[in-house]
C-alpha cells in the first residue's frame, strides 16, 4: 500500500506546510501510518508533484524512503504552490523498484497516484477488456499496477471524461475481475481533485479557498477531516466537494443476485 495527499489551495503555500511540517503528516505516515490496513511502513520510494506559475507540473521522485532524501528539507522550504500531489510508496511485490514506480504520474496537466494493490494485474487488460493498444502498454513508465491503472485513466480523460468520471470507470472495470483489489486513486490537474476510496481509508478537509484530501488526516490546527465513505469517488474544487456512491460494474456472464 501507501499513503498519499492532494491539496489546491487560492493562495500559494510551502511544500512543507503540507508535506513535512504537519504532525502525524504525510512524511510521518512513511514510517508511523495510524489507518493503513496493509503494510506498516512505507519506505520504498516517494514523489512531490506542484504546479509552477506556468507550464505543466513539475516532479521530484526518489526511489528511497522519503526519510532518507537529504535533499528535500531544502526543496520543500523553498518550494511554494497553489496545488500538489504528493506520495510515498509500499511497493506490491513483483514490480519495479527504480523511482519510474514512485508517484505521481503524469501526462499534460494531470498528476496521478494509486494506494493499493491489484492482483494477477499483468492480465488485467485482457481481462477487464480495457481498451489500451499495445503500444500503450510498452509506453508505461513503469512495471507496476498504479502505471497501468494510469494508463487507463489517462485513457478515459483523453476521450473526454470528467475526472471523477474517469477514476469511476477504471475502478468499476478492475474490480469487476479482480474483487480483492484496493483500488484507492488520486488525481488532480491543478483546479480539481478527483479520488476513490475503494479498499482503504480516505478523508479530506476543507476550509476557506482549500481543501486537502489524503489517506488519513494529520493533527494540523484546520478545518475538522472527514472520512469518506468505502466505495466512494470524490470531486474537489478549493470551494466545494462533492462524494458519490460507487458501485462495482457486473462481469458479463455473471449472475445478478
Amino acid at each position: 500500500m501507501c499513503r498519499h495527499i492532494a491539496w489546491l489551495g487560492e493562495h500559494p503555500r510551502g511544500v512543507a506546510e503540507l508535506l513535512t511540517d504537519p504532525p502525524r503528516g504525510l512524511y510521518e505516515q512513511s514510517w508511523a501510518p495510524r489507518r493503513q490496513r496493509h503494510g506498516t511502513v512505507n519506505a520504498d520510494g516517494f514523489g512531490i508533484g506542484w504546479y509552477p506559475p506556468a507550464g505543466p507540473p513539475a516532479r521530484y521522485r526518489r526511489a528511497v524512503p522519503v526519510w532518507a532524501d537529504g535533499n528535500l528539507p531544502d526543496l520543500a522550504r523553498t518550494l511554494r504552490t497553489t496545488a500538489l500531489l504528493a506520495a510515498v510508496r509500499d511497493a506490491t511485490a513483483g514490480t519495479s523498484q527504480d523511482e519510474s514506480a514512485a508517484a505521481p504520474y503524469t501526462s499534460g496537466p494531470w498528476l496521478f497516484s494509486h494506494n493499493g494493490a491489484v492482483p494477477d494485474w499483468e492480465r488485467l487488460p485482457a481481462d477487464a477488456g480495457l481498451p489500451l493498444t499495445a503500444e500503450r502498454l510498452l509506453r508505461l513508465e513503469s512495471r507496476c499496477d498504479a502505471a497501468l491503472l494510469w494508463a487507463a485513466a489517462d485513457g478515459q480523460l483523453a476521450a473526454g471524461a470528467e475526472p471523477d468520471e474517469a477514476l469511476a470507470r477504471v475502478v468499476r472495470d478492475t474490480a469487476a475481475v479482480r474483487p480483492t483489489a484496493r483500488l484507492n486513486l488520486l488525481l488532480t490537474d491543478g483546479d480539481r481533485i478527483a479520488a476513490t476510496r475503494w479498499g482503504d481509508t480516505l478523508w479530506y478537509r476543507a476550509g476557506a479557498g482549500e481543501v486537502l484530501v489524503a489517506s488519513e488526516p494529520d493533527d494540523a490546527p484546520g478545518a475538522p477531516w472527514q472520512e469518506v465513505p468505502d466505495h466512494s469517488v470524490l470531486l474537489a474544487t478549493r470551494h466545494s466537494v462533492t462524494v458519490t456512491p460507487l458501485t462495482a460494474r457486473v462481469p458479463e456472464g455473471s449472475l445478478r443476485s
